[in-house]
């Protein structure tokens, strides 16, 4: 029996000519943030597409305690917890805060065959519920006091932390964030990793793909460094970024 939170075991995905996983095996921890670093190019964002039923694999499995994930679809996994962010953020630009975070609320499936008699009640009642829900997401990442704003009014660092919220509305338990510092400034990066911190306190799990090494410090209590689709090493941050040959591979140079 796995003690691993998620395990992905011996992962290939060939893209024509493009060996783009070649035996990818890592595992992460439940309630700790891994990051996932490595040179441009060395499958990052197609493991994440497999984790999360984007892309299926040719070989391999990837296992969520005991339980394979393969073969199961990108909903399915968001059923489970499983939830990722992207590098274009695909947020509803013209809609408010709240509605971003409401539309990616569960809906109830299991309606109760009295509630069409009380339909108007009933209609209330649940849009105040989703809205106290999403509001207290929006608490969680800090922008309850934007949530009443378009979107598009949003600073770039509010719209990641938007991205956040998104996630924990869909009720993710693992969160697969793909270079959530990207483009930030100071003082909304320094927010970001408060965030995903305290959201780690509350028992989630993170895999984060990070390219700043200060950063990984910061934050990762893992790292799996990925080279050409394969994983050359993963431990604590201080111990991957004292080895000089992966050093070499990431920056020509020392980490």
């Amino acid at each position: 029996m796995s003690s691993h939170y998620l395990t992905v075991s011996g992962v290939s995905k060939r893209f024509g000519g493009l060996q783009a996983l070649n035996d990818c095996s890592f595992t992460l921890d439940r309630g700790l943030i891994t990051c996932l670093v490595g040179p441009n190019g060395a499958g990052k964002t197609t493991i994440f597409n497999v984790i999360t039923g984007f892309t299926r694999p040719e070989n391999g499995d990837i296992r969520l305690g005991e339980q394979s994930l393969l073969g199961l679809s990108a909903r399915r996994m968001v059923d489970l917890g499983i939830c990722r962010s992207f590098q274009n953020l695909r947020l509803f630009t013209e809609l408010s805060v709240i509605d971003n975070v409401t539309v990616y609320l569960p809906s109830k499936t299991d309606e109760n065959p009295v509630r069409p008699l009380l339909r108007p009640f009933h209609t209330w009642a649940e849009t105040r519920r989703r809205r106290e829900e999403a509001m207290a997401f929006l608490e969680d990442v800090g922008l309850a006091m934007r949530a009443k704003d378009i979107v598009r009014n949003l600073s770039y660092g509010e719209q990641k932390l938007l991205c956040v919220a998104r996630l924990l509305a869909s009720g993710a338990k693992l969160l697969l964030l793909d270079e959530p510092t990207s483009g930030l400034s100071a003082q909304a990066l320094e927010t970001m990793l408060e965030v995903v911190l305290r959201l780690k306190d509350t028992g989630r799990t993170f895999l984060v793909v990070e390219h700043n090494t200060s950063i990984v410090q910061r934050l990762a209590d893992n790292v799996v460094f990925l080279h050409q689709g394969h994983v050359l090493a993963q431990g604590e941050p201080a111990e991957i970024i004292a080895r000089p040959d992966l050093g070499e591979i990431y920056f020509g140079g020392a980490l």
